[in-house]
């Protein structure tokens, strides 16, 4: 058990976390926590945003030839026009 004092700063009550507490929730400054208050006990958990890494398999799951047609035939303006303007060609 970790004890730590709450101490005011301005209009607010502030409690420090260790930097061992830190490192093991994986926060650093600037994170976010969701404060959960139940039965006169406050609970503090890191939200986590962190983004799923898909492959690009994932990304291209269900993804059909046919679909890839249409799509290059809707955007071949973008690709086979002239310059026209000071594009680098």
């Amino acid at each position: 058990m970790i004890t730590v004092n709450v101490r005011k700063q301005g209009g607010a009550a502030i409690i420090t976390i260790p930097a061992n507490v830190l490192k093991i929730l994986n926060i650093d400054i600037g994170s976010s926590l969701e404060l959960d208050v139940k039965d006169g006990e406050f609970t503090v958990r890191p939200i986590s945003r962190a983004r799923k890494r898909y492959s690009l398999s994932e990304l291209l799951h269900g993804v059909t030839p046919e679909a890839l047609d249409e799509i290059n035939a809707k955007t071949e303006w973008a690709r086979e026009g002239k310059p026209s303007g000071r594009e680098l060609v």
